[in-house]
């Protein structure tokens, strides 16, 4: 299934998302009405929600071109990004890390698709996009092995992780440089792991429309379920808590590694089984 977190009355509320039209998910209990709470409600439930959804009248539905998408996860208790795990598409794997490099997001920084990014540019004039697969974690995990480490995840989304590449920003002030307001566009939603299976999917991003970025999660030199038993033996994950997987190398051409995001761009991010997300740059 998917769920998105759509804007409906001025608030943010989870919707099921189905054959291009959303359903409310607060009818069918209140306390779904957010995506942790979703998440933090256990696999069984989506039995549930299936069933209840396929009994709902065409009525109950709105097309989705009528509603607001937010971020998935508009209140994340904590972001973390994987850097270099991502193996070269040819040629050796040289010196790759011996664990995963973990940096983090602020929460404030999550946007939704269609969102227009801005920032102080005194700040960093020199931003870029990172197509990243994006983990949803569902059930509490704490100190949990490899082998049972999927059995954590709520889904699988797209995330934008948008990072400085200013040298005072880069260099020694990554959680800054990673968490400025928007940030962190995060959707359009989140596929189940039902529907999705992660081990070897395309991704990419497209800056205004020319390819900026490709590659494939079979590229991931740590997989998902070896990154959340490495986070869980260090820190407790919890339900809604994101995890960016790492991103595919700069491609070389045509428009360069040195091409940084100006006004009037629009970035869009894709993943095959997921969809895109798309962030325009004011």
């Amino acid at each position: 299934m998917r769920f998105a977190t759509i804007i409906d009355e001025g608030r943010p509320t989870v919707a099921l998302v189905r054959d291009g039209r959303v359903l409310r998910l607060d009818q069918l209990h209140p306390s779904f009405d957010s995506m942790r709470a979703l998440a933090a409600s256990g696999a069984h439930v989506l039995d549930r929600v299936r069933a209840w959804a396929d009994r709902q009248p065409e009525a109950g539905y709105r097309p989705i071109g009528e509603v607001t998408l937010g971020p998935v996860v508009p209140d994340p208790g904590a972001i973390y990004t994987i850097g270099l795990n991502y193996r070269p598409a040819d040629g050796d794997d040289l010196d790759p890390p011996v664990r995963p490099l973990v940096y983090g997001k602020l929460p404030t920084s999550v946007s939704g698709d269609g969102s227009v990014l801005t920032w102080e540019r005194s700040l960093s004039a020199n931003v870029d996009p990172e197509v990243e697969l994006g983990v949803v974690i569902g059930e509490t995990a704490r100190d949990v092995g490899a082998a049972a480490a999927i059995r954590h995840v709520f889904g699988y989304t797209c995330i934008n992780d948008i990072s400085s590449r200013d040298e005072w920003l880069d260099g020694d002030q990554w959680l800054l440089g990673k968490s400025m307001a928007g940030f962190c566009p995060v959707g359009p939603w989140v596929v189940t792991p039902d529907e999705f299976d992660p081990a070897d999917v395309r991704l990419g991003c497209r800056l205004n429309g020319i390819a900026v970025q490709e590659g494939r999660t079979g590229q991931l030199r740590f997989t998902i379920a070896d990154v959340i038993a490495f986070l869980s033996r260090h820190t407790v994950l919890r339900p809604g808590d994101l995890i960016a997987t790492g991103t595919p190398a700069r491609l070389t051409g045509p428009l360069g590694p040195d091409r940084h995001l100006e006004p009037g761009d629009v970035v869009t991010i894709w993943i095959e089984g997921i969809g895109e997300l798309t962030t325009s740059v004011a």
